[in-house]
């Protein structure tokens, strides 16, 4: 295992300047005078949005402030079958030595963005909450970790860098938290890493196919009788408005990504209104600034390996067997869920039951990307389920991240 180096964000001039020239010959399409948000990405949106990333916005003031706030690394680590990767990574240690190591891992259309906001909270040192030393993973194809270069890398092989990335930084017994691709690839890592080296499981994406009666008859009949609630059958109906109107980029991404990878490596606009339309549709209102998603767009927009690398892992989910509802093998450690009403698919917690699901939150408010979105929330979530009465308190080491 190669050694840690420290990495600083910094995008060359020219690079800006390419994207203000490709921004500047920008050409739209027409839209209907009654379109709204029904056919995409809003035509005033996506024009507004390109104005300022050409003429207003500051990269430059953005690129320090991450540097500022989030402490980054890369390190190469060798994947059975792919060869070494450069991988892209934050890494906070809190100023308790005792605090619980946590992998944090983003999906798509995310990058390690995502821990910003609950970074600082995570390693507090607080007598009244457990702290944690913070791992946030670029996924390999993602920002500005490398990207594997045969096919096949799949959720198995994206487990694989994460784990050994823990392992790399002396972290022999962690936890994990994730949404999005993070929640399949922490399950992963749970089934597989799980009991030896990670210790507990924490997810705002929870997942389970309906029952049926050849695989969860007791389940299937309950849920013939038993009435739903009011959030029950509003998550039901969130789920099936995102398999009829939300779906069209998992089989795009999921089929021909090459073909997808032209517009969004060549146009800022359409990598702009690919992206943009799920930060406003997988939220729960959610006040974006301009700042905030032209940040977030940019980073993919600058990323290593370019911005088409980052949704060929729906391909390869999908080639290796993956499903987005199947059943998979079951988590053996303590497994924490948080539920998210705008989530994009919410299931009756009665699906959710499994022998070692140890804490449940219902949320009132939040979306898709739950650690940006309501940060406090998560958090509060992880630091009761880790805290010291908590269900899984004392999983790693003996003091739980508290100081004594």
């Amino acid at each position: 295992m190669s050694t840690e180096k420290p990495f600083k964000i910094a995008i060359s001039d020219e690079d800006i300047a390419l994207l203000r020239k490709k921004l500047d010959l920008t050409r739209f399409p027409d839209e209907l005078e009654d379109a709204g948000r029904d056919y995409g990405a809003p035509l005033k949106d996506i024009q507004r949005l390109i104005a300022y990333w050409k003429d207003g916005y500051n990269w430059r003031k953005h690129e320090a402030q991450l540097n500022e706030e989030l402490p980054q690394f890369t390190r190469d680590i060798e994947v059975e079958g792919f060869g070494s990767l450069s991988v892209h990574y934050v890494h906070k240690k809190s100023s308790v030595s005792t605090a619980i190591p946590l992998l944090f891992i983003h999906g798509w259309p995310g990058s390690f963005l995502e821990v910003r906001k609950i970074l600082p909270l995570l390693v507090q040192d607080s007598p009244e909450h457990p702290s944690f030393h913070v791992v946030a993973v670029g996924l390999p194809g993602y920002g500005f970790s490398e990207a594997p270069k045969k096919r096949g890398f799949a959720i198995a092989q994206y487990a694989e860098v994460s784990h050994k990335l823990m392992l790399a930084l002396g972290y022999n017994e962690y936890v994990t938290q994730g949404g999005d691709w993070g929640s399949h690839i922490t399950r992963h890592i749970a089934v597989n890493y799980g009991q030896k080296h990670n210790k507990a499981w924490h997810t705002n994406m929870p997942r389970a196919a309906p029952p049926q009666l050849r695989n969860r008859p007791m389940l299937f009949f309950q849920y013939l009788i038993t009435h739903l609630t009011p959030m029950e059958k509003a998550g039901l109906e969130r789920s099936e408005w995102f398999q009829k109107e939300g779906r069209g980029y998992y089989s795009e991404q999921s089929t021909q990504p090459q073909t997808l990878g032209y517009s969004l490596a060549d146009s800022p606009a359409g990598l702009l209104g690919w992206i943009y339309e799920k930060l406003v549709n997988w939220t729960d209102d959610y006040p974006w600034t301009d700042d905030e998603v032209l940040t977030w767009i940019s980073i993919y927009w600058f990323s290593r390996p370019g911005p088409a690398a980052s949704v060929r892992i729906y391909y390869e989910h999908v080639k290796s067997g993956g499903g987005v509802l199947q059943n998979p093998p079951p988590v053996k450690i303590p497994t924490g869920y948080s539920y998210f009403p705008k989530e994009l698919m919410v299931s009756p917690r009665s699906w959710m039951k499994a022998p070692n699901v140890v804490f449940e939150s219902q949320h009132e408010r939040g979306g898709h990307f739950a650690a940006y979105e309501c940060p406090a929330v998560l958090v509060g979530d992880l630091r009761r389920m880790f805290g010291k009465n908590g269900p899984a308190f004392g999983v790693v080491g003996s003091h739980q991240g508290f100081k004594l």
